[in-house]
């Protein structure tokens, strides 16, 4: 699991929608929270939150150029790659925190990925949980 701890920026809500901007240094990340008709009282700007999610929620791109949908996308060089029979373990390093994604072998092969390549790793914001350090 994925674990990075951010700053909230910002909060935007209509509805059961929410969206929450994340500070991480420079980088910025979006979580989309839905059906959060009531949002809790830490939920707020500034609030120094825990972000999480899953390492199979995260896509990597390898020369990426142009635009797509994914509000999430963070500039990263591969640490390492744990090669596994169908599934892989790649870790990367961003400016900020590293972050692990499980693709398939089949997708290291295709996109020839190497210790040392440069990457973007890709999160679609629902995908983000977060969770309240002050407990």
């Amino acid at each position: 699991m994925n674990r990075i701890t951010a700053i909230i920026a910002n909060t935007q809500s209509s509805g059961s929608v929410t969206m929450v901007d994340l500070a991480v240094g420079d980088c910025q990340l979006s979580a989309l929270l839905v059906e959060a008709s009531e949002l809790p009282a830490w939920l707020c700007k500034d609030n120094v939150v825990s972000v999480v999610f899953k390492e199979t929620e995260v896509s990597i791109a390898k020369d990426f150029t142009g635009k797509i949908s994914m509000r999430n996308q963070i500039e990263c060089i591969i640490k390492s790659i744990e090669r596994g029979q169908l599934m892989s373990i790649i870790t990367m390093e961003s400016k900020h925190f590293d972050v692990q994604s499980a693709i398939t072998t089949r997708s290291v092969d295709q996109l020839q990925l190497e210790v040392g390549d440069r990457v973007t790793a890709l999160i679609k914001a629902n995908e983000l949980s977060l969770m309240n350090l002050a407990r």
